[in-house]
């Protein structure tokens, strides 16, 4: 028998014994083939110490449901499916019912509380979910393509709610829709991204990290600073830390995009006007930043990188930059390879 857990004590009617009494909820971690597949997941079940030991285990209704449910999200798990927990949450963020959200997509009315309690999706359905799972513009479009489903009223409904959705995030969605759209031609490891895959989570916690540590942090400053964490990291490690292209510009290194990086919405810009009334953009810490993206020996990274240039004011920075290999061998507007910066200045 496999080890299990008691979970805690039930006076209840035994269906085994035939007797009332204290029957055991117990769980345990068990196996079952699913479509072909062999997946493990947790099921509960009832003990009763006064029956046989080859019958005494039984389930109720609603127990058999729940350990049913749990193993076919484990299958769904095992093929990078969403689970029935996940489907809920899509469907609860933009505050559909079940028989809306499937209008919504243009299933049948019944299908996605089939999903969120006993059918597996396939991944064709699983696609769809998805594309409105993070994007409220892709459902705004489902609403237009199946319009004709729902009742005037229920569409006005509908479009509120997910107005709302759009309202509540959709400006980070959307600027980091045209940001890494400016990536499309960088989607796989190379030598230009640093054999990194772009990654925004962590492109916006280090730059409040850094902002947190220097004061009177500028875009010109910053920009430098990111181009000096991914290139230790590639010495370091083989790979950038941020997965962006960087350009040999006048003013040195600039990523690819970088005019779409400063207007993401989890950063913390604010423009302000300099002694000869230009506008600056000044960068500062974001609140409640998640640095949990960035692992210690990235943070051990920046770190170095801002003992470094904490006090540079940004023309010194350009300055040192321009001494570099990386710049002194490519031109104007190529991009530069971190190939060519495995040999930067003493640090």
């Amino acid at each position: 028998m496999e080890a299990n857990t008691l979970i805690r004590k039930v006076h209840m009617n035994c269906p085994l014994c035939d007797r009332t009494h204290e029957v055991e909820e117990r769980k345990r971690t068990t196996s079952i083939t699913l479509k072909g597949e062999e997946v493990t997941y947790e099921e509960r079940f009832y003990f009763c110490a006064n029956a046989d030991e080859d019958e005494n285990e039984f389930e109720t209704g609603s127990m058999m449901n729940e350990n049913l449910l749990n193993a076919r999200n484990a299958y769904r798990v095992k093929k990078g499916l969403l689970t029935s927990d996940e489907i809920v949450a899509i469907r609860a963020s933009y505050g559909l019912s079940q028989v809306d959200l499937a209008k919504l997509l243009g299933w049948g009315e019944a299908t996605i509380s089939r999903y969120e309690s006993k059918a597996i999706q396939d991944e064709a359905y699983d696609t769809m979910l998805r594309l409105v799972k993070d994007n409220p513009l892709q459902a705004l479009e489902f609403l237009k393509k199946n319009a004709d489903k729902f009742s005037g009223s229920k569409r006005l409904e509908i479009r509120s709610k997910i107005v709302e959705k759009l309202d509540s995030y959709g400006k980070e969605f959307l600027t980091r829709q045209t940001f890494e759209g400016e990536y499309a031609n960088f989607e796989e490891p190379s030598d230009s991204n640093g054999f990194a895959i772009l990654n925004i989570d962590k492109i916006e916690a280090m730059i409040s990290y850094i902002a947190e540590k220097v004061t009177n942090l500028f875009k010109v400053k910053l920009m430098k600073m990111l181009w000096y964490s991914d290139v230790l990291a590639f010495i370091e490690n083989g790979s950038a830390m941020t997965g962006m292209v960087y350009r040999h510009e006048p003013m040195g290194a600039l990523p690819i995009g970088h005019y779409s990086l400063m207007n993401l919405e989890n950063l913390n810009v604010q423009e302000e006007m300099s002694y000869n009334y230009d506008t600056m953009l000044h960068i500062y810490p974001t609140a409640s930043m998640d640095y949990s993206v960035l692992s210690d020996g990235e943070k051990a990274i920046l770190d170095k990188v801002i003992e470094k240039f904490k006090n540079y004011k940004a023309k010194d920075i350009v300055d040192y930059m321009h001494e570099e290999k990386a710049n002194a061998e490519t031109a104007a507007g190529e991009i530069i390879p971190f190939s060519l910066a495995k040999e930067i200045r003493a640090f």
